[in-house]
């Protein structure tokens, strides 16, 4: 395999994107876009379906392409206290994003078990609930 042997079209299906992402992302500065021959078409190599690899993993991660892009800056891999600072920032969101989570599960719990118990036909305690009971913060309302 040449160094440069992958189309725009085969770069996306190994990467498992669409060509569409890649232009995106090299719009954005995230991957770069190689050099068009004259009368030719552009040609990829390994480092670019190594660099949509590293988006791909980022962004299943939770970070934002903003927030990747600034990891791609410490790429050197002299930059560790950096990223892992980006890491435990992430970490902690998502520990805040998992406990929201199973307060949802708890009180949708709490909710569907009183409908199951409930005997009367004409008001449902899911919907009444909704309507009065749950303290839902302000903010999240807003989303």
């Amino acid at each position: 395999m040449n160094a440069k042997t992958l189309t725009i079209g085969t770069l996306a299906k190994q990467a498992g994107t669409h060509v569409e992402t890649i232009r995106y992302y090299q719009r954005r500065g995230l991957l770069p876009v190689p050099e068009k021959p004259y009368g030719g078409i552009r040609r990829y190599d390994g480092k670019a379906l190594a660099r949509l690899h590293f988006i791909r993993s980022a962004q299943w991660l939770g970070f934002s392409l903003d927030e990747i892009s600034e990891l791609l800056k410490l790429e050197d891999g002299t930059h560790c206290a950096e990223a892992l600072a980006m890491a435990e920032h992430k970490l902690a969101d998502v520990r805040r994003k998992i406990a929201g989570l199973r307060r949802m599960e708890s009180t949708l719990d709490d909710l569907v078990d009183r409908c199951r118990c409930s005997d009367d036909p004409q008001r449902c305690p899911m919907v009444d609930s909704l309507y009065t009971e749950l303290d839902v913060p302000a903010n999240k309302l807003e989303k």
